[in-house]
């Protein structure tokens, strides 16, 4: 088994450099500092999942499928995400890697695939990032629509970036509050819908379940009959797809129970819903704001506005932090220029950092051209990239799993082990390539349009060609079950998981966690 040989050097500039000679193996240094308290990594992943994809895009697909064909979407959806977050749980248990999904790809498929899941996980947070600035500065237009969108594109990317230089410690505590900010609103529009569809409005309407019976609990989308019932809930599927982008498991159930209690509170034919999808964000577009206006409350969607703010802030955020670490790991594993592998002595890749803030200027594409349309460009191939990604997890997780038949390792001795695995990865790809190949059936009904055409298919076409490419230039082999190292890389994090178990199992969060189990 060839040794990772590490190169690491302190500049006269104060930057350190550390360059990995085996693409997707676990390094010995990290320049990152692992500064994140338990508390801070808990709400950063909460702060990465809860987006607009749920508090807008949920209107949209109860507008084009109905309540029903809803909920069946995002339990299916709902379940491939399970699966691919318990199949990466499984070789992070067993194999901790500090580079992320493209590492596993590269170590358990092939390292060309690994060149292109890094790259692709690289794309989807620098298109995420713009695509939230827009949405911010939607929410903002909803007060001050005299002004233009690009002006608080600037202005609150100027905020975020300012964030994002800060040492890692100080961004970790910004997105604990943000990410808690999150938790508390979602529980509050969850509680409002309930207590709405309960007769607890200004206007004492019990709604119950009766929008399942009239308008219907499955609507027709673009051609009448079964196929339009068909095509609604797989129009609920793909919204599905971005509203779960980037999600953790364990607040999958703020998506379940927010559209249950969206179906109770709003009709899928009303014309409040239908008029704020053609909003694309803002209050007016929430579903949420339109249960509570249904029930007469007038002053909820201020209170909603200011939440989406925080939303897509937090997010924005987010995606600068995920997209700098993602192309700090290629360059140091040769599969990006090497001045992205440099950090300051506080841990930050300052150079990766200020790359991915440069695509803060894709947001600016709303100064010529209608920020709602702007969004809805920059939403499509976020959602492409993110199913890519989670193919590229459960394909790594497939190899895994045979990879461990074949050398004699028995699944249940691994550090972990998921329920239903690895059945349920095989599901959840089955679920992720359907959405890939036929995300862009509307491009064709009722006539052809290039630009959804191009826009569903483009992550695809990038996916495949850096595959193809960076096979050839490299001359790289497929990984076979019988060869996958699965050795390298346990014992360095043996000793040091302890440590870190220690420090979570007696800190606050986890004992108020363990409490409320009780």
């Amino acid at each position: 088994m060839a040794a990772l040989v590490d190169v690491e050097k302190l500049n006269q500039d104060g930057l350190v450099e550390t360059i990995s000679t085996r693409a997707g193996e676990g390094a010995e240094l990290n320049q990152l500092k692992r500064e994140f308290k338990p508390r801070q990594v808990l709400m950063f992943s909460i702060a990465c999942a809860i987006g607009t994809g749920l508090v807008i895009g949920s209107g949209t697909a109860l507008s084009e499928g109905g309540p029903g064909s809803l909920l069946i979407a995002y339990l299916m959806v709902g379940g491939a995400v399970f699966f691919v977050m318990t199949g990466l749980g499984e070789m992070a248990a067993f194999l901790p890697m500090n580079k992320g999904f493209g590492g596993y790809a590269s170590r358990m498929v092939d390292p060309a695939f690994g060149f292109a899941t890094g790259w692709n996980y690289f794309f989807k947070y620098i298109i995420a990032m713009p695509s939230n600035l827009t949405a911010a500065g939607l929410v903002v237009r909803y007060w001050r629509p005299d002004l233009n969108v690009g002006i608080w594109v600037a202005v609150f990317g100027a905020v975020i970036i300012f964030i994002d230089f800060l040492h890692v410690s100080k961004l970790g505590e910004t997105e604990f509050w943000l990410g808690l900010c999150k938790v508390l609103i979602m529980t509050i529009l969850i509680i409002s819908c309930l207590v709405v569809a309960l007769s607890g409005g200004p206007n004492h309407t019990r709604s119950g379940f009766q929008y399942w019976r009239d308008p219907g609990a499955f609507k027709e989308y673009l051609v009448e009959g079964s196929l339009g019932r068909f095509l609604g809930v797989w129009a609920c599927i793909c919204q599905a797809c971005f509203a779960f982008t980037g999600t953790e498991v364990r607040i999958a159930v703020f998506y379940i129970l927010s559209v249950i209690v969206l179906g109770m509170a709003v009709p899928s034919d009303n014309e409040m819903l239908i008029g704020a999808t053609k909003k694309s964000t803002s209050a007016d577009a929430s579903p949420f704001v339109v249960a509570v206006r249904i029930a007469g409350i007038s002053v909820f969607p201020d209170f909603v506005n200011a939440s989406l703010l925080v939303f897509t802030l937090s997010a924005a955020c987010t995606d600068i932090y995920c997209a700098s670490r993602s192309l700090y790991g290629l360059a140091r594993d040769g599969q990006a220029p090497r001045i992205f592998g440099k950090t300051r002595e506080n841990g930050n890749p300052v150079y990766a950092v200020g790359i991915t803030c440069l695509f803060v200027g894709l947001g600016f594409l709303n100064v010529t051209k209608s920020a709602a349309t702007v969004f809805q460009y920059l939403v499509s191939p976020v959602t492409i990239f993110a199913v890519l990604n989670w193919m590229a997890i459960l394909i790594s997780h497939i190899s895994f799993r045979r990879a461990l038949k074949a050398q004699g390792i028995v699944a249940k001795d691994l550090p972990y082990t998921a329920f239903g695995q690895p059945w349920g990865s095989y599901y959840a790809l089955t679920i992720s390539l359907l959405v890939n190949v036929f995300s862009g059936y509307d491009a064709f009904i009722p006539t052809f349009h290039v630009d959804k055409f191009i826009l569903k298919y483009l992550g695809v076409v990038i996916f495949v060609a850096n595959t193809v490419i960076w096979k050839w230039w490299k001359g790289t082999k497929r990984v076979t079950a019988s060869t996958m190292d699965l050795v390298t890389g346990i014992r360095e994090y043996q000793d040091s998981f302890p440590v870190l178990e220690k420090e979570w199992t007696e800190g606050f969060w986890h004992k108020m966690l363990h409490k409320m189990k009780k």
